[in-house]
């Protein structure tokens, strides 16, 4: 059957299921894990936050929530990155799985400004927290169209700065490269899986364009990036 990323597929991943618990999901989240930083994955969300924050002063502590925060590796990047710069930043990873929660929080015991959530953003009332940028990577694809604009929404009336989307481009070329990397790396099946159909689950431009329309946002970039993904920056203003 040929490969069509015409429209976004809507098969689903194991890692849909926000009730799974066992070692392969551990396997699957250090291996996207490591698969983002050898393929600089990272630096698209850093890039993304340097252009958001580079107008707040120095001594301001920084807020950052991770949406769909995974192992909780982007929150760890960030964390040396702003040791190392002398930013001040306050970061919060938030997943609805429980089971992702703890394995993050095992690999982020040295780093005393992350914290996590083990919440349904839907769900959670978050009138405590001010938060100055949202983080959005490798998340927005699990979802259908209509969800997508509802997180968004959501997201943008908690931020006070912007939001930072970095999520995968759908096309043949990023599909039949992902079959290279699952034989070179000897990826796990529910691994190699769940990447095959996280990219037919991504997006073209015109998606995120549309979204961008129907969010009516004023201001926002677009840009394409190795190894085919987009960075989706939604500032507010």
């Amino acid at each position: 059957m040929a490969l069509d990323t015409t429209h976004r597929t809507d098969l689903e991943e194991s890692m849909d299921d926000f009730s799974m618990d066992n070692d392969g999901l551990v396997t699957a989240l250090d291996d996207i894990a490591r698969i983002n930083q050898l393929l600089g994955g990272n630096s698209i969300t850093l890039n993304g936050v340097k252009n958001l924050i580079k107008n707040f002063p120095k001594d301001q502590t920084i807020t950052i929530m991770d949406f769909g925060c995974g192992s909780g590796d982007m929150l760890r990047m960030l964390s040396k990155f702003g040791t190392k710069n002398n930013i001040k930043f306050k970061l919060i990873g938030i997943d609805a799985n429980e089971a992702t929660i703890r394995h993050a929080e095992k690999c982020s015991t040295e780093f005393e400004n992350i914290s996590y959530l083990a919440e349904d953003i839907f769900l959670y009332d978050f009138a405590k927290y001010k938060i100055d940028i949202a983080l959005i990577t490798l998340t927005l694809h699990h979802f259908k169209d209509d969800e997508i604009l509802k997180i968004l929404r959501v997201i943008l009336n908690l931020v006070k700065k912007g939001i930072v989307v970095n999520d995968l481009q759908r096309s043949k070329l990023a599909y039949r490269l992902f079959q290279m990397i699952i034989f070179i790396f000897r990826l796990e099946k529910m691994t190699a899986n769940d990447g095959l159909i996280s990219i037919l689950r991504g997006f073209k431009r015109e998606d995120l364009e549309k979204f961008s329309k129907k969010l009516a946002l004023k201001k926002y970039s677009i840009q394409w990036k190795w190894a085919f993904r987009y960075q989706w920056i939604i500032e507010k203003i």
